[in-house]
């Protein structure tokens, strides 16, 4: 390990490319500037920086598709309620906007359930090819016999279903893309909890499967979906910066309902 530490002071190491100053930027082998920029998209430029994988081009429109259905502008949910807090306390936007973004990073919402719902699909893929049906990998997840399954993936914070599936089932179709094992396992499992439990895929596992069809391992997926949220926290931070400042959720002393130690009198010293 020490040796090791000591192979690399006072060094930079790197893969992936650089900036050549006052000549150019490569990345992966390819010219920034003179081959990607203006040639390709946003995202396939992301992709490509995280990956090293040059996408095509209905590959990088879909990830495109996944960031769009994420892009609520409502200053009720947790992370955009974080932009607009900070937008109201006047914070810039890059502190208030990666504040947002950060808090996406959760297990019950956001990006953060990325990791769980792709843990359990590879689970379920591996029972699936050893024989065991979909009704058995379900009734696993139950706590107790009898008992509701907790799958991650499944399910729904605030809300039965997910409309956002219904969409990008109709993108990845028109894009030409067909649906692979991890898909069709994964909607296999849908349809019986949906049955079972009134419980059903969410956008989480959508993703997720989708992307593991496409060959995609677990950081890589992490890696490229970190900024799901983006576009809806901006909004929220804008529209509360553009109001007078401290405008978003005020609250007056006797808002707050105090249950703790009730008021008593200060002893006099000795």
């Amino acid at each position: 390990m020490y040796k090791s530490w000591d192979e690399q002071r006072g060094k930079i190491r790197t893969n992936i490319g650089g900036w050549k100053i006052g000549e150019g930027v490569t990345t992966h082998g390819y010219s920034l500037l003179d081959e990607l920029v203006g040639k390709v998209s946003w995202f396939e430029i992301l992709v490509l920086n995280i990956t090293g994988k040059r996408l095509e081009q209905r590959l990088a429109k879909w990830v495109e598709a996944i960031y769009g259905c994420m892009s609520f502008p409502d200053p009720r949910i947790w992370c955009n309620q974080i932009g607009s807090l900070a937008g109201t306390m006047r914070s810039s936007p890059i502190s208030g906007i990666t504040a947002g973004i950060y808090a996406s990073d959760s297990r019950m919402y956001g990006s953060g359930t990325l990791p769980a719902s792709y843990d359990f699909l590879l689970y379920a893929m591996r029972q699936h090819q050893d024989g065991v049906d979909v009704k058995e990998i379900v009734e696993g997840q139950c706590r107790r016999p009898g008992t509701q399954p907790v799958i991650p993936g499944y399910g729904r914070p605030l809300a039965t279903g997910d409309e956002r599936v219904l969409v990008m089932n109709d993108i990845t179709e028109k894009l030409g893309f067909e649906w692979g094992s991890y898909m069709c396992l994964a909607r296999e499992i849908d349809q019986h909890m949906l049955k079972e439990y009134n419980e059903s895929m969410n956008f989480a596992t959508f993703i997720v499967a989708f992307l593991q069809d496409q060959k995609w391992n677990r950081k890589e997926i992490c890696r490229v979906t970190w900024g799901l949220v983006t576009a809806g926290v901006a909004a929220c931070y804008s529209e509360a910066y553009d109001k007078p400042a401290e405008m978003f959720l005020p609250l007056r002393c006797d808002d707050v309902e105090y249950r703790g130690v009730a008021s008593r009198s200060v002893p006099d010293k000795e």
